[in-house]
């Protein structure tokens, strides 16, 4: 039997909308599959970068420069 795992942009811009405490709709994400992990999606934000993982938590992908007050 195939599994299929589809992203859905609206539940997906929802639990972002959440996880930053920020206001995102679906036209503003753009999601894709993570070839590194079945069932977990890479979703671009703005300059950020967030990974979606099959259990539905939601963590940056990477590391983010911190800028100073300087």
């Amino acid at each position: 039997m195939d599994i299929i795992y589809a992203a859905e942009k609206p539940s997906i811009a929802k639990l972002l909308s959440e996880h930053t405490c920020e206001a995102i709709g679906p036209e503003e994400i753009d999601v894709v599959e993570n070839p590194e992990e079945t069932g977990s999606f890479r979703i671009d934000w703005r300059f950020k970068r967030f990974m979606l993982s099959p259990n539905g938590e939601i963590a940056p992908d990477e590391l983010e420069l911190l800028r100073s007050g300087f």
